[in-house]
């Protein structure tokens, strides 16, 4: 039987964006993994009246009701109050759940339980208990009329220490099939393009299906399959891949991987090689990107921001005559600031960036968007000329960066460098 869920976060601060409803994404992941299909995300204040009009629409359509927060001891903490009145179920006091609350108030925070906690040991009538090892509020679950309600604590490390714990494991009972997602990660081709290649394929596929999903300065390709088991769902998806691969080509850059970044670290890992960075209008963009990466410092040997055009003549080395003829925004410039680091370090690949990236035209003149990326080899320098238009300046310095990743990837996999 397929199982329908609707995660219901409970709290005024949600609402009004204090914080973030982190809860959800780390819940619809899990629920996803164990086969559960969440259609609705639903956020309600610290409202009786409105939670009441929420779990009626959501027990209609969903088989599987999951609240967080509301369940802590004060007068606005009123979830399990209207959850039980809205499907007719008694509180009950559980003396062993309230000991358990007053050992955690004297052992872990040496203070006496204040005696509105009591309320938080109230739980439905012959509900399953989840218990709290890392706060006071605990969890439950009850099935009324063939809906599965659990209440979950709204704090992210009580919530997800408890759905760990017991939700998991009590929801699996209820499903036998699973999802498993994979990510199909291209730089290069826009959203649009891809959708129109792909769209035929993915206008008739059902399980498993396939979405495009744009990301900053990239595009992901998320294929997902449901089986009665994981190896079955993943052997779904190979086939998917395969297809992506061949109608897209070489823009596909990987599987479930996090981005070009570590796409070019582990590529630079799997042949021994160094890379060394040269930027100006991504000030520094590429090199933290790569450095984000534990163990970057094996492939890694290090940059220099050249900001300035006169850091590009004294540190990087970039010839006068090319500076004072091209410009330091010019396809010349770019293929020696690579070159120059690439000899400063002795990296066995140097990379550069150098561009407009706004608000303004550049001192000579070159408009926002133009972009050059330069890659010193040992079989030669390269350079790949970019015109991204009038964009954000952050948006040109990620796509300026992205492009940078991917000219080495192309190196290192024996493709065309200079034009995507």
């Amino acid at each position: 039987m397929s199982h329908t869920a609707e995660l219901i976060a409970v709290g005024t601060e949600l609402l009004l964006g204090n914080i973030a409803n982190t809860n959800a994404q780390t819940l619809s992941q899990s629920l996803s993994a164990l086969g559960i299909n969440v259609f609705w995300h639903t956020v309600v204040g610290d409202n009786p009246d409105r939670l009441k009009d929420a779990l009626d629409i959501a027990r209609h359509r969903a088989d599987i009701l999951i609240t967080t927060g509301g369940l802590g001891p004060t007068y606005d903490d009123l979830t399990k109050q209207t959850i039980c009145a809205a499907f007719q179920k008694p509180l009950v006091l559980h003396p062993d759940i309230l000991e358990d609350i007053r050992t955690f108030y004297e052992s872990a925070l040496h203070v006496p339980m204040p005696e509105n906690n009591t309320q938080q040991a109230e739980l439905p009538q012959g509900c399953t208990v989840f218990d709290n090892p890392v706060g006071t509020a605990p969890g439950c679950a009850f099935e009324s009329e063939g809906v599965h309600v659990l209440m979950l604590p709204g704090p992210p490390h009580e919530m997800e220490t408890m759905l760990r714990r017991h939700v998991e494991p009590y929801l699996r009972k209820l499903s036998h099939e699973v999802i498993v997602s994979q990510d199909i990660m291209t730089f290069g081709m826009g959203e649009s393009s891809v959708d129109e290649l792909l769209h035929e394929k993915m206008a008739h596929m059902t399980n498993p299906t396939l979405a495009t999903y744009a990301k900053p300065c990239e595009v992901r390709l998320r294929a997902t399959a449901k089986a009665a088991t994981e190896d079955q769902a993943r052997a779904m998806l190979a086939p998917v891949r395969e297809m992506v691969c061949k109608t897209l080509g070489d823009v596909v850059y990987g599987a479930d991987v996090a981005g070009l970044a570590e796409c070019c670290y582990a590529r630079l890992l799997r042949r021994n090689m160094t890379l060394a960075t040269a930027e100006s209008c991504t000030g520094g963009l590429v090199a933290e990107k790569l450095t984000a990466i534990p163990g970057a410092s094996s492939v890694y040997r290090g940059g220099v921001v050249s900001y300035w055009t006169s850091v590009k003549g004294d540190v990087l080395h970039v010839p006068q005559e090319i500076l004072d003829t091209h410009g330091p925004v010019s396809q010349e410039c770019a293929r020696a600031m690579a070159e120059g680091v690439r000899a400063i370090t002795g990296a066995d690949l140097g990379v550069s960036v150098t561009g407009a990236a706004g608000p303004s035209p550049d001192e000579r003149g070159v408009p926002v968007g133009i972009v050059y990326v330069g890659l010193a080899t040992p079989e030669g320098t390269f350079c790949r000329s970019l015109d991204m238009g009038r964009r954000r300046r952050d948006r040109i310095q990620g796509l300026a960066a992205n492009h940078a990743f991917d000219v080495v990837r192309r190196y290192l996999t024996g493709l065309p460098v200079e034009h995507v």
